[in-house]
């Protein structure tokens, strides 16, 4: 079997040299095919240097990006190749103690580039694969995916559903073509670090639950005894729990979304506290500044506001308007969870957001954590863009 060759540019190989798994449309010199084979959109493909030498092994695509590399070896893109990719991704999370936990049942098992599988995201609920392709290459192979799914979990996988339709923006049939194997009775309960919740991948945003901010979440929980928590953009209530459950004293939570409203709602039912909880469907912004309370701690968690460069200016100014309204209704010594999960505003403009945002507060501010995604989202440390998720904890001082 053969791939189509991507051939580079002179000197254009020199990310490849860092190991970065890009290749962008600029680089190509020109592309190499037999009678064995063609360049299609989401064809595997080998690129090689200027001077003939093979590089690594990647997907291609129509865009700017057109090889994600998956290899920086001449290889086939087979059953084989996933199922070792798989493996070494289920083997970290082993390593992480999420695989056999009785108190952690959902985790992610491939992070796209950080278990150098760009383009795909597979999370794990209660043993079911939750998968979703960022790219049509991705998409076109799920099947053979699916298969090396199987051979990593056996009999301990109860099903796979394909939730690529969002992230392709492309219609994939009803939910019970979206199985590729078993089938799953809705919503299916999980746990994390102990606390109880309900998923459902086919209403649920993302896979169905942000599992990115477990980390986080238990961070929150050490703060949260006898406290008034404010948690907007809640989605279904992952802070709003592990605040009630650790002696809240009251938790508001706030979202425009009335589906998720009713999620939360269905979790919050779990929790064993007393504490007076209010679930609110309101813009979190327009809540907060209309709202004549204060509060002991608020979360700001909200969607990317930049979804790509272009966007960053108008992204920088509505994170500045949305921590410079939550500061100002934090009680003395409050404390404010804020995270930006957007890949195009980099830790240290987000950072420099926050501070402009306490300037126009006219408060003092200080650090106590910085915050990132878990372990099971892992980054590649030559591909710096996976580190998408930000945030600080500051205390008002």
């Amino acid at each position: 079997m053969s791939y189509p060759i991507i051939q580079l540019k002179k000197n254009r190989e020199q990310s490849l040299k860092r190991f970065h798994p890009w290749v962008f449309s600029g680089a190509i010199e020109k592309v190499i095919v037999d009678e064995e084979s063609h360049l299609e959109d989401g064809a595997a493909v080998w690129v090689q240097d200027y001077k003939g030498k093979i590089k690594g092994t990647g997907l291609f695509a129509e865009g700017s990006i057109a090889v994600r590399l998956l290899s920086f070896n001449k290889v086939l893109l087979d059953l084989d190749f996933f199922y070792q990719k798989l493996q070494l991704a289920y083997q970290l999370r082993q390593q992480l103690h999420l695989t056999e936990s009785n108190k952690t049942t959902a985790y992610r098992l491939i992070h796209g580039e950080g278990d150098d599988l760009g383009g795909l995201i597979i999370d794990i609920y209660g043993g079911h694969a939750v998968i979703q392709a960022h790219t049509s290459a991705m998409y076109m192979r799920l099947s053979i995916i699916g298969e090396a799914l199987q051979k990593v979990y056996g009999k301990n996988l109860k099903a796979i559903y394909n939730k690529s339709e969002e992230s392709l923006q492309q219609s994939i049939g009803n939910a019970e073509n979206a199985y590729l194997s078993g089938k799953a009775t809705l919503p299916v309960k999980i746990l994390e670090n102990g606390h109880t919740f309900l998923i459902d991948w086919e209403k649920g945003q993302k896979t169905a639950f942000f599992l990115d901010q477990r980390d986080n979440r238990a961070l929150l929980a050490k703060y949260a005894a006898g406290k008034k928590v404010l948690n907007t953009f809640c989605y279904s209530g992952g802070f709003s729990v592990y605040a009630l459950n650790a002696g809240a004293i009251e938790v508001q939570s706030v979202d425009s979304s009335s589906l998720a409203i009713e999620m939360l709602e269905q979790n919050i039912a779990f929790c064993q506290a007393k504490a007076k909880h209010k679930a609110i469907v309101s813009d979190s912004l327009k809540y907060i500044n209309q709202s004549d309370e204060t509060f002991d701690i608020i979360v700001l968690d909200p969607p990317a506001y930049a979804k790509h460069p272009r966007a960053k200016h108008k992204a920088v100014q509505a994170y500045r308007r949305l921590n410079e309204a939550a500061i100002k209704k934090l009680n003395p010594g409050g404390l404010l969870f804020t995270f930006s999960c957007s890949q195009a505003i980099d830790r240290k403009l987000f950072e420099d957001t926050l501070r402009a945002a306490a300037i126009s507060a006219k408060q003092s501010v200080k650090v106590l954590h910085h915050l990132s995604q878990g372990a099971d989202h892992p980054t590649n440390v030559f591909h710096p863009e996976g580190s998408y998720l930000k945030g600080l904890v500051l205390q008002l001082s």
